[in-house]
């Protein structure tokens, strides 16, 4: 997932607790599964499908990794971790350093990607990784009698977690795996399972940033109060193809700010001493919402509908359009 790149912030988050990994396996291929408890075996914090833990990693950096067990288990958290050779090291620190018995920082479950409590349906779309935090929602929505069901998109069987699993468990009627094998033409074709929607159906996709924006554009007619994302994969701000610098002024200080090529609004901002809350920093989440006052923003985020890109702007990902950008700061 997304790296939180200050490790510190570790130290200032609510509730971190010392637990012990009591299970290590590696479910599939580069992928790990950890089981936490508390010393003694004492009781953890509540959660709730969808929910993550910031994970101070031996790598020196924390990591959000989602829930993957029974929200209802109040013993243990279960996480998955994919090993990413290119990534920041985080996951290869997990992957190769963490052993049975070592301990570990997290934080107290935080979530921003919860289950909706009044649909009569849902589908799950997951993406490799992507399925840890569907698999919690399957527990609790099989707690709740409701109806649902589970697209899950892989390269192949030996990369698919908890394959047999959703394949032969309580929940194998309501899954559907595809292998695409690395071939792009043997993607899912996503826009037959959303061409219409049934009553009040709730789509909730986890994934690579195609997947997502596949699922967003194939739902392009549903409402956006019916479509959730959570961002599993590469930043959502790494540098892309094209983007230039632009300077974002601030209309409540009167400052000015340059943002580079490769860099966030909000780490441009943070570079110049100016903090503003944040939490998941891959444009799902919502919580870095800033008014825009005025230029032309080159939205980046899976929040904000249509009418309201309009007005506001995610500074986690979003980037300028227009030479300039003037934000309610």
């Amino acid at each position: 997932m997304n790296t939180i790149s200050m490790p510190e912030r570790m130290k200032s988050i609510d509730g971190t607790l010392t637990l012990t990994v009591m299970d290590k396996r590696e479910i599939a291929e580069d992928i790990f599964l950890f089981e936490l408890r508390a010393e003694h075996g004492g009781t953890l914090p509540r959660f709730t499908a969808g929910a993550h833990l910031l994970v101070q990693t031996p790598a020196g950096i924390a990591r959000r990794y989602s829930l993957c067990n029974d929200p209802a288990e109040r013993d243990r958290y279960v996480i998955a971790v994919k090993r990413d050779a290119a990534g920041g090291g985080g996951s290869q620190s997990m992957a190769q350093d963490v052993q049975v018995s070592a301990t570990l920082d997290v934080s107290s479950p935080f979530n921003y990607f919860p289950l909706s409590h009044d649909a009569s349906r849902y589908l799950l779309i997951a993406g490799g990784i992507g399925i840890t935090p569907m698999r919690a929602m399957m527990a609790e929505l099989s707690a709740r009698g409701a109806h649902f069901d589970v697209i899950y998109c892989t390269r192949s069987p030996e990369s698919t977690a908890f394959l047999d699993e959703l394949l032969a468990g309580e929940f194998a009627s309501h899954v559907r795996v595809h292998h695409d094998f690395g071939d792009r033409a043997q993607s899912l074709a996503i826009a037959p399972l959303v061409a219409e929607r049934h009553g009040d159906t709730q789509i909730y996709c986890c994934g690579p940033r195609p997947l997502m924006q596949a699922v967003r554009d194939a739902a392009s007619h549903w409402p956006s109060s019916a479509l959730h994302f959570e961002d599993f994969g590469t930043s959502a701000h790494d540098h892309v193809a094209g983007d230039k610098a632009f300077t974002v002024r601030l209309a409540r200080t009167g400052g000015c700010v340059n943002v580079a090529p490769g860099e966030s609004i909000l780490d441009a901002l943070r570079a110049n001493g100016i903090d503003t809350p944040s939490s998941c920093e891959a444009g799902t989440c919502g919580s870095c919402r800033t008014r825009l006052l005025s230029g032309e923003a080159d939205h980046r985020d899976f929040v904000l509908d249509d009418d309201e890109q309009a007005s506001d702007i995610m500074i986690c990902v979003s980037r300028a359009r227009s030479d300039a950008l003037v934000l309610d700061l």
